[in-house]
């Protein structure tokens, strides 16, 4: 039985081996691995680039042109959405919702439309595209409760520049070569990000690939957020002693004048 086994097993790994070998690979890259945030950052442009290998070395003939999705996410975060609601002329918070995990920055871009080149269920998995984001609310609230909170999420996060889609954004040159430019705004969250890439043909992903980006705060921005982070009260106490210090020069200058 141990014989019949290994020999199964034997005969397996080459079919196994050629299956592997008949799809195509992405090898990604990005223009810049590394973001350094000072007091003059306005944003940057990110160049996402690469190449799709074919067994070969080509693109098979007679087989449909292959399309690329790039996906750029920042690192989750819990966010709390609330509502509004007028009351006697008066703006008031009336219902909120909280996520568990959110992207704190998230935006595609593609060879098509992504309607149109996978179907919703794929859209979900993925998340390809705003619409099909996998948010994690904390509390158990009705379906369209949720899909109403999301939908106000990601448009705050879009009207910040913060979630957005570009679609036509991606060339793909000879069906091997492909590139696209995304915009990382001045307001962009710092921590790991991640830049996946995902190679369609005929409805289904073949290939997918991801790349590190990490965005850190630089100059004096790096110094404050590092001594907030690792020493809170004594950054604390010197951020109130400052802020007498000042006021009392202030008010002395103002009595001089």
């Amino acid at each position: 039985m141990r014989a019949r086994a290994l020999a199964a097993a034997m005969l397996a790994a080459p079919l196994m081996m050629a299956a592997s070998a008949s799809k195509p690979v992405l090898i990604p890259d990005v223009s810049q691995r590394n973001i350094d945030i000072a007091y003059s950052f306005t944003g940057a442009e990110l160049l996402l680039f690469g190449a799709i290998l074919y067994p070969g070395g080509r693109q098979p003939k007679g087989e449909q042109p292959t399309d690329i999705v790039v996906v750029v996410k920042g690192p989750t975060q819990s966010i709390v959405v609330r509502e509004k609601e007028k009351v006697a002329g008066i703006w008031v918070n009336a219902d909120r919702l909280r996520y568990r995990s959110a992207p704190s920055f998230y935006a595609v871009a593609s060879s098509r439309p992504i309607d149109q080149l996978v179907d919703e269920r794929t859209r979900a998995i993925y998340e390809l595209g705003l619409g099909s984001l996998q948010l994690s609310p904390a509390s158990s609230a009705v379906s369209d409760t949720q899909a109403r909170f999301q939908q106000g999420l990601v448009e705050l996060k879009r009207r910040a520049g913060l979630y957005y889609e570009a679609p036509q954004a991606v060339e793909i040159t000879d069906g091997v070569l492909y590139r696209a430019r995304l915009t990382v705004p001045a307001r962009v969250p710092v921590g790991r990000f991640t830049a996946e890439t995902f190679l369609i043909r005929d409805g289904r992903v073949l290939a997918a690939a991801v790349r590190d980006i990490d965005i850190r705060k630089s100059g004096f921005e790096r110094f404050v957020a590092r001594a907030a982070d690792h020493t809170s009260i004594r950054y604390g106490l010197v951020a109130v002693a400052l802020s007498i210090a000042l006021g009392g020069a202030a008010g002395w200058i103002a009595r001089r004048l």
